[in-house]
């Protein structure tokens, strides 16, 4: 479907729902809302993932850490979601085994880091080899040499999930649309309009064109994550509970720069934990929490962010010296956490919350992004119960838990590993480095197929432009860092 096309529909049609956002937790919404067989319609006034959902360590994890702040129904809801995620999209939600250190004077002990990981483990439905395993030192340094051997003491071993953030987004999104669901990119949703007293859509406006126009809709989901404060005081109904933004840093670097061997879990001074995740041919560390009050369209990273990272990589990692010279790429983004008086930024819950203001506005903030589906289903739930109240209309329940986050989905996550090593073959047979295969399965799936059969020879520039027409035909991908840094990640890791 055209721009133009979504447009005039926006503009002639009703909708049983208009969300406002186009993050993991709206296109969630979306998608939730259109399987129940909801009209939906979605704006977002950037592009899609464009704010947090695509400056989040890129995992789908349980929240280990959340178990010290005795929040066993999130690690436990979570937990769950993340292994649900991967049978949904086996190509896109990946396994990865995260290597814990236990150091002299850290966070966790020995006895407390199993019995912790025990409890992790049963809370997320783990079993067989995903069980976590504990290592005594000798184990561990021969695991990852690069961990300080004075002070290392040993380890556990446990199962998590990667991801591309924005890819997922971008799949959910697709997959809405697939349901019926309208979205569009790049429009903002200037004012909510009303009937009476009641929400009833918005007055958006084009941000390439200029041009203006009224959704109406029954139901309004404000789905902005950070920006959520900004619908609810324009609604007037903007309460004491009100977003708290933390920022959160990652830097990027070479793999040669900082060769570990596995992702890595670590302490830092200050009593936080960060990651150090390789990808392709980088390794990632992050993330910062400080809190945040500034431009929430020009987040930036800066020195003290980078000095913090350095010095946490330094201080796990004694015989590695890296500098700011050797940052390749990072990212910058805030969470939208919602405010808890005398907790520090790290401290602050995860949990999602719902607003419901006296005009009907729901509000849906807070949360993690493995944790999105779930945070669909509960603020669709609310809007099926009001649609049923209000307006006398009745859909069905949930059916995410069985939609598939692709077109021509896998079976299984071997089936993933099957199709990567035969399209490996296909492209050194072609003269092509086999890391693409890689890089091509874990974006497209199956979907790498029609890339393939776009491009006009086997090379790294022709799939380049492959790409460029699909994410411009089939994911909306309009300007330049649409493409390169939320439809294929090349900006973050594959540009350097």
């Amino acid at each position: 479907m055209t721009r133009e096309t979504t447009r005039h529909q926006m503009q002639t049609e009703s909708f049983d729902l208009l969300v406002i956002g186009g993050g993991i937790t709206g296109a969630g919404v979306a998608l939730d809302a259109a399987s129940r067989g909801l009209k939906v319609a979605l704006v977002e006034k950037g592009d899609f993932a464009s704010g947090t959902s695509s400056k989040s360590t890129k995992l789908i994890h349980g929240g280990l850490r959340y178990l010290k702040q005795f929040e066993i129904g999130l690690v436990r809801e979570v937990g769950q979601e993340r292994a649900l995620i991967h049978q949904l999209a086996p190509h896109l939600v990946i396994p990865e085994k995260m290597l814990l250190p236990l150091i002299k004077g850290g966070t966790f002990g020995k006895w407390a880091t199993a019995i912790g990981l025990y409890t992790y483990d049963f809370l997320a439905g783990v079993s067989g080899k995903d069980k976590f395993k504990m290592y005594d030192k000798e184990e561990t340094l021969e695991l990852e040499p690069l961990l300080p051997k004075d002070r290392t003491l040993g380890s556990g071993l446990y199962a998590e999930y990667r991801t591309d953030d924005a890819r997922l987004t971008i799949e959910v999104m697709k997959t809405a649309a697939r349901y019926g669901a309208v979205p569009m990119n790049y429009v903002l949703a200037e004012k909510l309009i009303y009937d009476g007293e009641k929400v009833a859509g918005a007055q958006c406006k084009d941000q390439l064109t200029g041009e203006e126009w009224t959704i109406s809709a029954k139901m309004v989901v404000n789905a902005t994550g950070p920006w959520s404060d900004i619908l609810r005081k324009q609604d007037r109904s903007l309460t004491d509970k009100r977003m708290f933004l933390t920022k959160g840093v990652h830097l990027v670097f070479l793999r040669e720069k900082l060769p570990i061997r596995h992702a890595i879990y670590f302490d830092v001074d200050d009593g936080r934990m960060i990651f150090a995740i390789p990808r392709q041919g980088t390794v990632y560390v992050g993330t910062t929490d400080t809190p945040y009050a500034g431009d929430l369209d020009d987040i930036r990273v800066e020195e003290a962010d980078i000095t913090y990272l350095l010095d946490a990589v330094h201080g796990m990692f004694p015989t590695i010296q890296l500098g700011a010279k050797d940052i390749v790429a990072s990212w910058a983004g805030v969470r939208p956490l919602i405010y808890e008086a005398g907790k520090k930024a790290s401290e602050i819950s995860r949990k999602d919350e719902i607003f419901e203001s006296e005009s009907g506005l729901l509000t849906i903030a807070g949360g993690k992004l493995t944790g999105y589906r779930v945070m669909a289903l509960k603020i669709v739930d609310r809007v099926c119960k009001r649609m049923e109240q209000r307006f006398d209309l009745e859909f069905g329940d949930c059916q995410t838990k069985t939609i598939a986050l692709t077109e021509n989905p896998f079976e299984s996550y071997q089936a993933v590993l099957d199709y990567e090593a035969d399209l490996a073959k296909i492209l050194t047979e072609n003269g092509m480095d086999a890391k693409w295969a890689t890089y091509l399965v874990q974006n497209y799936g199956r979907q790498t197929d029609e890339i393939l059969a776009a491009m006009k020879e086997y090379s790294p520039d022709a799939m380049i432009q492959a790409e460029r027409e699909f994410a411009k035909a089939k994911e909306w991908a309009i300007e330049e860092d649409d493409f390169w840094e939320r439809r294929t990640g090349r900006k973050l890791f594959w540009s350097v």
